[in-house]
């Protein structure tokens, strides 16, 4: 989008995206998208300790690329799979697949056969709440 006099006009889009990863303190690290494979979306990724990786693997429908190091397993998603859903404790959610303070970037796990890196968000954030307990956002009643 070009403002009339030709300077580039950023959406609210953008900015909130740009906003959210000046937000990362520390030395970050992004996951790197494996060579041969695109993301169109865009890139985030979703944090769970190894445990819960472990239990959430074998409930996906479809896995995308996932990274690990001896604190989390990373999951990346498009960008955005934020939205409407509040990801429960103990799962962290890094825009950008920005990881704040992290010593290196971990390893990959898992790499899936095809061209995109996406584990598709709805289904890993309904495994993760269900086995943290938790009710997903959209189904918690609306106080007033």
């Amino acid at each position: 989008m070009t403002a009339a006099s030709g300077a580039r006009v950023l959406g609210l889009d953008t900015l909130v995206g740009l906003q959210r990863r000046l937000r990362a303190p520390g030395t970050p690290h992004r996951l790197p998208v494996p060579d041969g494979m695109s993301a169109p979306l865009g890139c985030d990724a979703v944090a769970v300790p190894p445990i819960l990786g472990q239990q959430v693997l074998p409930r996906l429908p479809r896995v995308g690329c996932v990274y690990a190091d001896e604190a989390h397993w990373w999951w990346i998603v498009p960008s955005d799979s934020d939205y409407a859903m509040d990801w429960p404790a103990p799962a962290r959610y890094a825009a950008g697949a920005v990881l704040p303070d992290s010593p290196h970037v971990p390893g990959l796990l898992y790499r899936p056969d095809g061209e995109v890196p996406y584990t598709p968000p709805i289904p890993l954030y309904l495994a993760v709440c269900r086995l943290t307990g938790t009710t997903p956002a959209w189904s918690r009643p609306i106080s007033a």
